[in-house]
């Protein structure tokens, strides 16, 4: 049996900690001294990104936080305001990266949560990608590889504590060993979730318009696979290749789609030429920024617009945000792709996710309201697959 000693468990009076295997532990800490949840986070955003590159072919990475994805994506070309509101206009080498650019989308969806991130990477980290990581508040990354030259520069992050793993890309669980936990010394066990998800999920469409476009299919196979790895309950909404609004461990699925739906909102009322706009002071980092644009878009804009407040963070007074030019703005965005890891017990989870352009619906179905549900479907237009597949993950 292989084991490795831990700094403490999920909180620093619960020692000792260890991470153990009946085999070869499939991955080398090359630096750092990884945690408990550090290590959470790594095997399950190692999953995520694997799922990703296998079901799309192309490279994948994840920003994960406390067992969750803040961010999940694949890689896929940035756009010139991509660029700009994932802080990387300047990065040499994006455009020649595809990792670089699918870590940038996942940690650009959620900039908030994914302060102080796990990342996961689906492929070899090039030092373009290790470039990014080197500038951003983060406590480790996993990854199959690293060039020799992004080693060094993930090394002297974080004054050379940076937690930096290496996995083994072959390495699959044993099938015949079930995983189990323990909660006040009862253990629970369980076979693995090892089920495959493609695009044949969602073939059951009940809804009156039948067609799927390949972009959003690929839209709904992240979503879906990014919430296999995501407390429960979640919803996932997705566009152009990325994850933008994950909901997670919600007691309420309304609450989930809720909350997922307004970090959606988010993420594209960043790229409002309003927001673009800001004119900020030299001395702010990103994380400032970030702040900031979190509280421009909101109602609580007055916290960032008062006097003796705005001087703190722009060169120059930016006009108010409104609410009105706030909603004509999220009007405008459409086709969004929404997935959900249980069914929709109401159509109200639907009336909230029109409100954030989703067009594209994937859910397992089953509740005794599906024709209400199918019909508020209906009524916006969209286009709904029942999976038949749930997908908690605790």
């Amino acid at each position: 049996m292989k084991e490795l000693e831990l700094k403490y468990g999920c909180n620093p009076n619960q020692k000792p900690a260890r991470i153990y295997s009946q085999g070869e532990l499939p991955f080398e800490v090359l630096n750092g001294k990884p945690g408990y949840i550090n290590f959470m986070d790594a095997l399950n955003g190692w999953q995520l990104v694997r799922e990703l590159k296998a079901a799309t072919g192309l490279p994948a990475a994840a920003s994960f936080k406390h067992v969750s994805p803040a961010g999940a994506a694949v890689g896929v070309a940035l756009t010139d305001i991509l660029k700009k509101i994932y802080w990387v206009d300047d990065l040499e080498g994006i455009d020649d990266s595809l990792l670089a650019c699918a870590y940038a989308r996942a940690r650009g969806a959620d900039r908030m949560s994914s302060f102080g991130d796990f990342a996961a990477l689906s492929d070899t980290c090039d030092v373009t990608t290790a470039k990014f990581l080197s500038t951003l508040v983060s406590d480790g990354v996993i990854a199959p590889d690293y060039e020799p030259a992004a080693l060094e520069i993930l090394k002297a992050k974080r004054k050379g504590g940076y937690n930096i793993i290496k996995i083994e890309p072959r390495y699959e669980p044993e099938m015949k060993s079930p995983e189990t936990k323990q909660i006040f010394g009862i253990t629970f066990e369980q076979n693995r979730n090892d089920t495959i998800i493609t695009p044949s999920l969602l073939e059951n469409i009940p809804t009156r318009l039948k067609n799927l476009p390949d972009e959003a299919k690929t839209d709904l196979i992240i979503s879906l696979i990014t919430l296999k790895y995501t407390q429960s309950n979640s919803v996932c909404y997705a566009y152009g290749g990325q994850a933008i609004g994950i909901g997670a461990g919600q007691q309420s699925r309304i609450h989930c789609t809720r909350l997922a739906g307004d970090k959606a909102d988010n993420w594209y009322l960043r790229q409002n030429p309003k927001v673009m706009g800001l004119k900020f002071l030299d001395s702010l980092k990103p994380p400032e920024k970030d702040n900031a644009i979190d509280l421009y878009t909101s109602d609580d804009c007055i916290n960032v617009l008062a006097d003796g407040q705005w001087q703190n963070i722009f060169s120059q007074k930016p006009e108010e945000f409104t609410s009105s030019e706030r909603r004509s703005w999220l009007d405008t965005l459409s086709g969004v792709s929404l997935g959900s890891d249980a069914f929709f017990p109401f159509g109200d989870n639907i009336d909230r996710a029109a409100k954030s352009g989703v067009k594209y619906i994937a859910q397992p179905g089953g509740s005794v309201r599906d024709d209400h549900v199918i019909k508020t479907c209906n009524q916006y237009d969209m286009v709904m697959a029942f999976t038949g597949l749930r997908l908690f993950h605790h």
